[in-house]
């Protein structure tokens, strides 16, 4: 003779801590974006204007 038995499990989801991971993960993955972007865009600079003349136009704007 067999005999069937059935076992359930509950897990309990916190709802704060959920939300709060997936708005960390959001966050994190649009930083990385605006660093990429901001990364190609000096790299671009690099390419059109040339490092001495990055150079100087950065101690241009910072001494006026």
């Amino acid at each position: 003779m067999t005999e069937n038995t059935q076992t359930t499990t509950r897990k309990d989801i916190n709802i704060g801590t959920e939300s709060s991971s997936f708005a960390l993960g959001v966050g994190i993955v649009l930083a990385a974006m605006v660093g990429l972007w901001g990364m190609a865009c000096l790299v671009s600079a690099f390419i059109s204007v040339g490092p001495l003349n990055m150079v100087k136009g950065y101690f241009t704007a910072l001494l006026g």
